[in-house]
């Protein structure tokens, strides 16, 4: 009898130290570059938002205990774009900057996670990710104690223009950032807090001095930035193997 209950208090140790995976989604920005009067989360492709293919990644994963996505304060959009769903909190705390509004993201679950929970930050706009690439992701960054981000090698031929001049950039150990950007809670947490105005979350990181895992990701992950984008990933969307 002693023995079973000493098994079972190992069993719960294990259980109450296993680290919880989120995801967190900021989706405040308004895609300027896309030249569309709505902002380009809340776009069209077949006839689901960008925003819904992109948490559709995420609620479809088991590992993910739940997602949260954080527009603006003012959003007047993601209730008619996005479905409800059990696993599933809009968070309207978005900020200036995509750093703000991470970070104000962050400080809205403070009380959700331990510092040793692992946050998958990705963007609203990347609607290709899979289960296959996440349980990659994950797998690659194990029990890390920083975390690690999908990327993919540069495989062209980088060119420079400086003064006027063109200059031919070596590629050796380029990588060009994907996401989902996933980091200990606390430690992105105070990354974010001693950083200025970063682009993403690794930038942050290493900054603080830490060194993240690159894990190879897949071109069906891009952002949508352009319209021109639209139907590359519209493709990639009907093609899930693809």
């Amino acid at each position: 009898m002693e023995k079973q209950l000493q098994e079972l208090h190992f069993e719960a140790e294990k259980v109450i130290d296993t680290p919880h995976y989120v995801a967190l989604i900021p989706a405040a920005g308004v895609g300027a570059r896309m030249g569309a009067s709505t902002p380009k989360q809340y776009m069209l492709v077949g006839n689901k938002s960008v925003l819904q293919h992109t948490v559709d990644a995420f609620l479809d994963f088991s590992k993910i205990q739940h997602t949260y996505v954080v527009v603006s304060p003012d959003d007047a959009y993601v209730d008619e774009c996005l479905a409800k769903a059990e696993n599933l909190t809009v968070l309207r705390c978005g900020g200036a900057s995509r750093r703000d509004t991470v970070r104000n993201g962050l400080n809205k679950i403070a009380n959700k996670l331990t510092g040793n929970d692992w946050v998958l930050v990705h963007d609203a706009a990347r609607p290709g990710l899979t289960s296959g690439l996440l349980q990659y992701l994950i797998a690659q960054v194990g029990d890390d104690t920083v975390g690690g981000l999908l990327a993919l090698p540069v495989v062209d031929t980088v060119k420079r223009v400086e003064s006027g001049k063109v200059l031919t950039i070596s590629r050796d150990g380029l990588w060009l950032a994907q996401t989902p950007q996933m980091f200990r809670y606390q430690l992105l947490c105070d990354a974010l807090d001693a950083a200025d105005q970063v682009t993403d979350e690794s930038s942050a990181i290493e900054a603080a001095g830490h060194v993240p895992i690159l894990v190879e990701g897949h071109v069906r992950n891009m952002k949508l930035t352009l319209p021109s984008d639209m139907a590359l990933i519209a493709q990639y969307l009907n093609n899930p193997e693809e």
